[in-house]
C-alpha cells in the first residue's frame, strides 16, 4: 500500500490523469481497473473523472512489486531518475526567471527534451537538476510534476525556451501558445538576396521515418490528415556579398505558427534555403554551403530563436498576466556572430 499526498502542482487533475503519469507503464485499461479496485481517495472510492485536491491522501492498494513493475516513482525520492544517474551538467543561460518561469537559452547541440539516443543530457534534465539544487523544485515532493518546457527548440537551433515552475505557470503558458499570445522570432541566414518582406503560407507534411517534412501550396480546400497549415514572416536584414559573387541574407524570421522544421522547409520552399542547411538545400545552395563549410566548418543551418514578446491581452493567465506586453531577448552565440562579422 502507498499513499500520496496530493500538493499543489497535481491539483486539478483528473484521477485517471494522475495515475496515468505516476503509473506510466500501466495502459489505460489497466488505470481504470486499478481505479475501480485499488485505489481510494479521502477514504473513499472515485470515478476516473474525479479531480483531485490539494491535500487528499490517495492510497493506493497495491504491494510495492507490483508498483515498481508499473513505473511508479522510488518513495525514497529519487526524482524519477535512475539509480546510480548522475546529475548533468549545466551548459544553458537563464535569461529571466522568477517564482513561476524560466527562460533558458539553450546553446547548440542539445536537444530540449530527450529522445531514444539521449535520454539524460537534455535541457529540460538540466532546467530539473538547477532548480532543484536552488530549491525551486522538490522532486521528493512532486509525485507528477516536474517543470518543462513549454515551447521546443531542434538540437542545433540556438535560443529562448520557455519553462514553466509550477503546473499553473505551465498552464498559462500553454494557453498562450496554443492561443498566439506569444510572438516567436527568429535570426537566420538564408541563401540568395530578399530584397522585401516575405509573408509565406503553406501546407506542411512530415514524414516520420525520415523526420522530414514537405510544404506545398495551401491551395482553398481544407488540410488532408496529417497536413497542418503554416504562416512564416521574413524580414530581410542585411545583404550579404562573399566569396565569387555568392549572396545571402541576414534575416528576421517571425513564427505565425510553430511547426517542426518550419522555417527550414518553408524558406527552402520559397527558394531560399537556410545557409548549412543540407537536409532542405537543393542545387541553388550547393555552391554556398561548400563556401560555407570549406571556410568555416559549417555543416548544419545557422538558426536563432532570438527574441519572445508576450500580447498585451494575455488577461491573468493562471497568474502570469504581469508578463503582458514584456519582451525577452537573447543574443546571437559567438559562432553566429564570428561567421555574419566575416561575411560582411
Amino acid at each position: 500500500m502507498r499513499e500520496i499526498i496530493i500538493t499543489a502542482n497535481d491539483a486539478g487533475r483528473r484521477l485517471d490523469r494522475f495515475l496515468r503519469k505516476y503509473l506510466p507503464g500501466a495502459s489505460l485499461g489497466e488505470v481504470y481497473k486499478i481505479i475501480r479496485k485499488d485505489v481510494k481517495v479521502d477514504s473513499k472510492r472515485r470515478s476516473e473523472s474525479y479531480m483531485l485536491s490539494e491535500g487528499e491522501t490517495l492510497t493506493l492498494y497495491l504491494s510495492d512489486s507490483s508498483l515498481a513493475s508499473l513505473g511508479a516513482p522510488d518513495p525514497s525520492g529519487s526524482g524519477g531518475r535512475p539509480a546510480g544517474q548522475k546529475k548533468t551538467k549545466r551548459s544553458f543561460g537563464t535569461v529571466y526567471e522568477d517564482g513561476s518561469i524560466l527562460i533558458a537559452n539553450k546553446p547548440y547541440d542539445l536537444l530540449t527534451h530527450g529522445d531514444s539516443r539521449e535520454k539524460k543530457d537534455h535541457l529540460a534534465n538540466q532546467v530539473k537538476d538547477y532548480l532543484a539544487a536552488e530549491g525551486a523544485y522538490d522532486p521528493r515532493s512532486e509525485k507528477v510534476f516536474a517543470p518543462a518546457p513549454a515551447n521546443r527548440l531542434d538540437r542545433n537551433t540556438t535560443g529562448l525556451v520557455l519553462f514553466g515552475k509550477t503546473a499553473a505557470a505551465m498552464r498559462g503558458l500553454n494557453r498562450m501558445i496554443r492561443e498566439d499570445r506569444i510572438r516567436k522570432f527568429y535570426l537566420t541566414i538564408a541563401c540568395g538576396e530578399i530584397r522585401e518582406d516575405l509573408h509565406l503560407s503553406g501546407v506542411l507534411t512530415k514524414d516520420e521515418a525520415s523526420n522530414r517534412v514537405t510544404v506545398t501550396d495551401p491551395g482553398h480546400g481544407d488540410c488532408l490528415p496529417g497536413q497542418k497549415k503554416i504562416g512564416t514572416v521574413v524580414r530581410p536584414l542585411r545583404t550579404l556579398r562573399f566569396g565569387d559573387g555568392l549572396c545571402a541574407t541576414l534575416c528576421e524570421v517571425e513564427l505565425l505558427t510553430g511547426r517542426t522544421h518550419q522555417i527550414r522547409a518553408h524558406l527552402a520552399s520559397a527558394g531560399h534555403p537556410l545557409i548549412g542547411d543540407s537536409k532542405y538545400a537543393g542545387r541553388s545552395a550547393r555552391e554556398i554551403n561548400r563556401y560555407m563549410r570549406d571556410r568555416f566548418g559549417l555543416t548544419t543551418q545557422l538558426l536563432h530563436a532570438a527574441r519572445l514578446e508576450f500580447s498585451p491581452d494575455i488577461g491573468d493567465a493562471e497568474g502570469l498576466g504581469y508578463l503582458a506586453g514584456r519582451s525577452f531577448e537573447a543574443a546571437a552565440p559567438k559562432r553566429f556572430s564570428e561567421i555574419l562579422e566575416k561575411l560582411k
